[in-house]
C-alpha cells in the first residue's frame, strides 16, 4: 500500500471507551461503545492510541457524537480529533489480516513529518471491513 496525506477539515468530538489493555482490550472497548450508544447510520468509528510516559499503549474505541453533550449523556469519556493534515494508508478488508493495522501504523509512525509531540494514531472506519490508518502531521513541517 501507498501513504497518502489526508485532511480533517474540523475537529471532530468523539464518545470514548478506553480499552483495558493493548491489543487484547480494544474488541471489548468496541463492544461497549456500540452497545453505550444508539446505533445510526449516520454514527462513524474510530480507534485512537499513543504512547503513555512509560510507553503503554493506551487505546480507545470511539464514535462521533451525534448531539452535543451525547458523550457525557451516556458516561462516555471524550477526545477531540484534531482538525489538520495526516498521513495516511487506506487498508481494505483489514480482518483478512489483523496485523496489517499494526504494521502500517509502524512505518507510518517513521515519517519525520509527523507531530511527535502532540500527534496520535488514528483509524477511521468507512465500513465495517475496512479502515484508513493515520497519524498527524507536524503543521510547522507542512
Amino acid at each position: 500500500m501507498e501513504t497518502e496525506k489526508y485532511f480533517i477539515d474540523n475537529d471532530i468530538k468523539v464518545a470514548c471507551v478506553k480499552a483495558s489493555s493493548f491489543p487484547m482490550g480494544i474488541g471489548d472497548a468496541y463492544h461497549k461503545l456500540g452497545a453505550t450508544l444508539p446505533a445510526s447510520e449516520q454514527r462513524k468509528f474510530y480507534g485512537i492510541s499513543y504512547a503513555d510516559k512509560d510507553g503503554n499503549i493506551i487505546y480507545r474505541a470511539a464514535a462521533n457524537e451525534l448531539h452535543e453533550g451525547e458523550a457525557e449523556e451516556f458516561g462516555l469519556e471524550t477526545f477531540t480529533i484534531k482538525r489538520g493534515e495526516y498521513i495516511s494508508e487506506f487498508l481494505e478488508d483489514w480482518k483478512k489480516d489483523e496485523t496489517q493495522i499494526g504494521k502500517t501504523f509502524q512505518k507510518l509512525l517513521h515519517d519525520p513529518r509527523i507531530d511527535r509531540e502532540q500527534g496520535y494514531c488514528l483509524e477511521i472506519y468507512p465500513n465495517a471491513k475496512d479502515v484508513r490508518c493515520m497519524v498527524l502531521l507536524d503543521s510547522s513541517t507542512n
